[in-house]
């Protein structure tokens, strides 16, 4: 028996990867079960993102190797998109570098930048893959509180109060996930002072600007953050492309090339057909996402009357793919949800594989059809 690497070892499955599994053993035994644990958009891209792609195909070039950094006019995209909507100048030859998801981003920002013994400051609730690639490169975990109290932000001068010097990384996620928290541009430029003052790299992980969001900001909009900010983002949500994986990292020339020299080594480049379409996605107008949150506004609207039933609380003011909600006093996250499982066939996430803040919290993917979403309030 070959022995596995040890760093696998300090890493669990992911926990979707495993409970998806369970849930379709369910549904394939006869169970009618309600899926409101992703947030895997059920909803079509936009016509021309597929036309792109379909007529991209009898291209000379559609099915050779393609460049490690995308094509130009997919830069260029990128950067008018982000001028467009974040108020954000970039480079299209030296300060954009697209990606296969952004979830990949994670891997190759951590390989550039992390040795072994780094720390890294992760947030508790934030995406589970932080810590999970932290500990799969032998760097350290630091986890910083996110409370309800404070808006789901992180406190500042906590930190300060810490012994920062071994911490290369920060992440951050706003809009976050899971909680639908904002961070305003002030907010923003807190983060860039504070990273200079300690010498700390901020990712922004940033999928879920315009889902529900009158405000989409991004940290490259502070003053000096592409001295010490990277900021990730993607076309999953924002376009229903998330099996397309397409996202982007951002930022100065020093860090993208150091992040290229990872990924260039990992990949042979994103298929040409995949870029046409992204291309055309990021053309879309106000119209696009007037018509998507259209739909998520209907479905927030059933999902907050299934939490009402389910006795739990929730802010109306949060944004996001999610709707993030308090259990009642005493109830625990993981019984909740497989109890709700089990007697109404209806999968929630619990909040705590977000993090030991989540305990006492569950989320509500808006990825359902509003049948569904009358359905499950039905059998509650």
């Amino acid at each position: 028996m070959i022995k596995v690497a040890n760093r696998l070892h300090c890493v669990e499955e992911y926990y979707f990867s495993k409970k998806l599994r369970e849930v379709a053993l369910l549904k394939a035994s006869g169970k009618p079960i309600i899926n409101l644990g992703i947030g895997s958009p059920d909803l079509q891209p936009p016509q021309k993102v597929i036309t792109a792609l379909t007529e991209s195909m009898a291209d000379a070039n559609a099915h050779k190797y393609q460049s490690y950094q995308g094509l130009p006019e997919l830069r260029e995209a990128i950067v008018s998109f982000y001028k467009e909507h974040y108020q954000v100048n970039l480079s299209p030859s030296t300060e954009v570098l697209p990606l296969m998801g952004s979830k990949e981003g994670i891997m190759h920002i951590s390989m550039a930048f992390l040795n072994p013994g780094d720390e890294v400051l992760i947030p508790n609730p934030g995406y589970p893959t932080y810590q999970a690639v932290t500990k799969l490169l032998e760097a350290k975990p630091v986890f910083y509180d996110l409370k309800e109290t404070n808006n789901w932000l992180p406190d500042l001068e906590a930190l300060e109060k810490q012994d920062l010097s071994k911490v290369k990384l920060m992440w951050i996620s706003y809009p976050h996930m899971p909680t639908g928290a904002t961070a305003s541009h002030a907010f923003f430029n807190k983060l860039v002072v504070f990273a200079k003052h300690n010498k700390i790299l901020i990712v922004n992980d940033n999928p879920y600007s315009f889902i529900l969001n009158d405000t989409p900001r991004s940290i490259l909009s502070a003053h000096g953050a592409k001295d010490v900010c990277l900021e990730l983002n993607s076309l999953s949500k924002t376009f229903n492309m998330a099996g397309w994986r397409v996202g982007m990292v951002l930022g100065n020339n020093e860090h993208i090339n150091a992040i290229l020299k990872v990924k260039s080594n990992m990949d042979s480049g994103m298929f040409y057909g995949i870029q046409k379409g992204a291309i055309e996605a990021l053309k879309c107008s106000k119209l696009w996402y007037l018509s998507l949150n259209s739909v998520y506004e209907q479905r927030r609207e059933l999902i907050w009357k299934l939490a009402d039933a389910l006795n739990c609380r929730y802010d109306k003011n949060a944004t996001g793919l999610f709707v993030w909600a308090k259990l009642p006093p005493f109830l625990k996250s993981e019984e909740f949800i497989e109890t709700v499982l089990k007697n109404n066939h209806i999968f929630i996430a619990p909040g705590t594989i977000f993090g030991s803040n989540g305990e006492g919290y569950i989320r509500f993917s808006l990825c359902a059809s509003t049948e569904d979403l009358e359905e499950a309030i039905s059998r509650i």
